[in-house]
């Protein structure tokens, strides 16, 4: 999207996760089960359920849905182990993409994630076959309510963030990976808990698409984020807010 960072047209798949809104109710869900399965149900001690509740709550997960994805992680409630997993493929017009999986079945997974590039024009590579395309960031994401942007950019550096970007919907604090949690624990004494914390990718550089272009690469992310055990999608493409307009 012309005139915006990288980083923000990597987080553009915002705009296709909101037209998927009953799956991101599931993969909230299971983010919220792993984190008491690894961390215990007591959100004091477990600053990763602390997160998850708190950025199913910034979507609007009704609260029945997080106490039952609660309880589901409990002991003797579900036995099934999940693992995080990392993919890495191309797309369409030379467009990079990095998946990051949340399975409990990496036999179902992997083949499901092949397919489904392989349907829209891409291929699945090996590992590190395109990661060379981003770096690894912290980033922290806070509601607009909390603060001015000027506000949360004095503190964000203060605190110790590399960067500060505050848009039409919150505010977005980049860090280096080994700062999140430091920075993350200050900004929290100020701001509260954040609607997200953690690690991410941030293209070094992009692929500027036609709108043709577009909707060929557009249609593979969502069929990615479509897919129950994704959590989450990068890709290195960028698109104007014209094209993107006609498209949407």
């Amino acid at each position: 999207m012309a005139g915006h960072s990288q980083f923000k047209n990597i987080m553009h798949r915002k705009g296709a996760q909101d037209r998927i809104r009953a799956k991101i109710f599931s993969k909230l869900g299971r983010e919220i089960t792993v984190a008491v399965k690894t961390g215990g149900s007591d959100i004091n001690y477990n600053s990763r359920l602390r997160l998850a509740i708190s950025a199913a709550k910034a979507q609007n997960m009704p609260k029945d849905n997080i106490e039952r994805a609660i309880k589901k992680g409990s002991p003797g409630e579900d036995s099934s182990i999940y693992e995080e997993i990392r993919y890495e493929g191309m797309g369409p017009h030379g467009v990079a993409f990095i998946v990051e999986a949340l399975t409990d079945n990496r036999a179902r997974t992997a083949p499901n994630v092949r397919s489904i590039f392989s349907k829209k024009g891409g291929n699945l590579g090996e590992t590190n076959s395109v990661a060379f395309n981003f770096e690894r960031i912290g980033y922290i994401e806070f509601p607009l309510k909390v603060a001015t942007q000027d506000a949360m950019f004095e503190a964000g550096l203060e605190a110790g963030a590399d960067d500060v970007v505050t848009d039409e919907e919150c505010h977005q604090i980049i860090t280096k990976p080994t700062d999140l949690g430091a920075v993350r624990e200050i900004l929290e004494k100020t701001f509260g808990t954040p609607d997200a914390a953690r690690l991410d990718f941030r293209a070094l550089n992009t692929v500027t698409l036609n709108q043709e272009q577009a909707e060929a690469v557009l249609a593979l992310e969502e069929a990615l984020n479509e897919d129950d055990d994704v959590q989450r999608v990068y890709a290195n493409y960028d698109i104007s807010d014209e094209i993107m307009e006609k498209i949407g």
